[in-house]
């Protein structure tokens, strides 16, 4: 099956109907069992789209770092985060759905339509909304989110593997890899990790079940 392209149709239409400020809206670490959920709105100029925008995972590190870097020049754009602390007393869908929300109010402006990636548009957000599965896979506008919000994420993790050296967060940014469970076993658990998520939740109860 060939890879599908983004394209501004969705945009387009909204801009016939007379919006005038369009954004997209991703996020990115849902599944890492460490660091925050991040999330990213952008507002594309229509004369000014980067070319090679798509899904931030079919791209290389190296194209992402430039793409978001062009985004930030030449579009609207606003990065917004849920904590740890958050994931584990919401859950970490509705902590992904705060940060997006947080997202759309950092664009600083009211939005006449926000397209928004997955199946749910969050609750919170104040302008009209729709939701798109696979939504960085068809609207530019979101593709564009999801670039941004990995890249930023990205680097948040890396510097968190500069406080905690052997969990491979520069690497995996959290995700449970090999390298991450295993480090996770011998070094313990960060105030980064996640508490409620199960292999992390196993560890510690694993500990607090050990009498002395």
């Amino acid at each position: 099956m060939p890879r599908a392209i983004p394209d501004f149709t969705r945009e387009t239409a909204a801009l016939a109907r007379g919006a005038l400020w369009i954004c997209g809206i991703d996020e990115v670490g849902r599944g890492p069992l460490a660091g925050p959920v991040t999330a990213a709105a952008v507002r594309l100029d229509p004369d000014r789209i980067p070319e090679g925008l798509t899904d931030s995972k079919q791209l290389s590190e190296k194209v992402r770092t430039r793409l978001a870097a062009e985004l930030e020049d030449c579009a609207d754009v606003s990065i917004a985060h849920a904590t740890v602390e958050e994931i584990d007393a919401l859950n970490i869908f509705h902590a992904s759905q705060l940060a997006m929300v947080r997202a759309a109010e950092g664009l600083g402006r009211k939005t006449d339509l926000a397209l928004v990636d997955g199946k749910f548009v969050p609750k919170g957000l104040t302008c009209p909304a729709e939701a798109i599965v696979k939504g960085d896979c068809k609207s530019l506008s979101i593709s564009a989110a999801s670039i941004v919000a990995k890249v930023c994420r990205d680097r948040v993790m890396w510097d968190l593997a500069q406080q905690h050296p052997g969990y491979g967060w520069d690497r995996n940014a959290g995700y449970p890899t090999k390298e991450h469970l295993t480090a996770l076993r011998n070094l313990g658990v960060t105030p980064h990790h996640r508490r409620s998520f199960r292999p992390v939740h196993n560890i510690l109860y694993q500990e607090n079940s050990i009498t002395p």
